[in-house]
């Protein structure tokens, strides 16, 4: 169930950035009452994610306009597949077609690379997990996205729970005094996670009650002995640099958790059209 306050805030905002006073060529060029059809083409092989956001900045623009869905997020389509018709007032489409193309774009981009890393793992139980290297704005559709190309979220905001990172950890004096002090301050609701970048810091992060302990860019050898050394009593997440090359690799080290920042933070937009008839 997606929320539909923030989608709407999102659109609205991109909309209003885009045209701050009116498409002045649309409005200029184009007859108010024409009305046209369209066709939305995936131009390369591609897992789509954000149909409902596409068809949304257009509703939000003109309810009139009509948007007929022919693929489902999730669905993993080749190039050339017409994925919706769209059809109505010629204003409307034009002034609503790049930011509905642009977040359609990215959000299946980030679906597609999400897929191909967790098929991947495919013979593991190891979950693929995104971050919060987010574009500003936009962090509730990248993670949206995740979870359509099968991906898992971590923590939406700073506000979601304790994860106590090298900064920290230097700020507060060390691993054990930052735990203490946050189990101090947090109801027992909420979990903490620990960064870690040694075995002897995993040790430490155990000692101190962490639930869930970060291996930070490990060799592969220190993450086996730390998983064996943690053996279940917390959970393990694998952290950086972590690649299509590499993230069996890492599975196979028995980590619950893989967190990719790349993800999100540099996806590469899928190529999808939007041509008039």
């Amino acid at each position: 169930m997606i929320d539909l306050t923030i989608i709407d805030e999102i659109i609205l905002r991109s909309l209003k950035e885009d045209m701050p006073m009116g498409d002045i060529t649309t409005d200029s060029t184009v007859p108010e009452n024409e009305v046209i059809a369209a066709r939305l083409i995936a131009k390369e092989d591609c897992v789509i994610a954000g149909t409902e956001i596409f068809a949304r900045v257009f509703a939000l623009l003109d309810p009139n306009v009509y948007v007929e869905r022919l693929v489902n997020d999730g669905d993993k389509v080749l190039k050339g597949t017409i994925i919706m018709h769209v059809s109505g007032n010629s204003r409307a489409l034009l002034k609503a077609e790049r930011t509905a193309l642009n977040l359609l774009q990215r959000m299946s981009g980030i679906a597609t690379t999400t897929r191909r890393i967790v098929d991947l793992l495919e013979n593991t139980s190891t979950k693929i997990v995104d971050t919060r290297k987010t574009v500003p704005g936009l962090r509730y559709l990248d993670k949206m996205a995740v979870r359509i190309g099968g991906g898992t979220n971590h923590r939406f905001s700073l506000s979601d729970g304790v994860l106590i990172k090298d900064n920290h950890i230097k700020a507060s004096g060390g691993i054990t005094q930052a735990v203490k002090r946050a189990r101090a301050m947090i109801p027992h609701t909420i979990k903490i996670e620990v960064e870690t970048e040694s075995l002897d810091q995993v040790k430490e992060a155990l000692e101190a009650g962490a639930e869930i302990i970060m291996l930070d860019n490990m060799t592969l050898e220190k993450m086996k002995e730390a998983v064996d050394y943690i053996e279940g009593r917390a959970l393990t997440e694998a952290s950086g640099n972590i690649t299509d090359e590499t993230v069996e690799a890492v599975a196979k080290t028995g980590v619950d958790l893989i967190s990719i920042g790349a993800l999100t933070h540099s996806v590469k937009a899928a190529d999808i059209s939007l041509r008039f008839e």
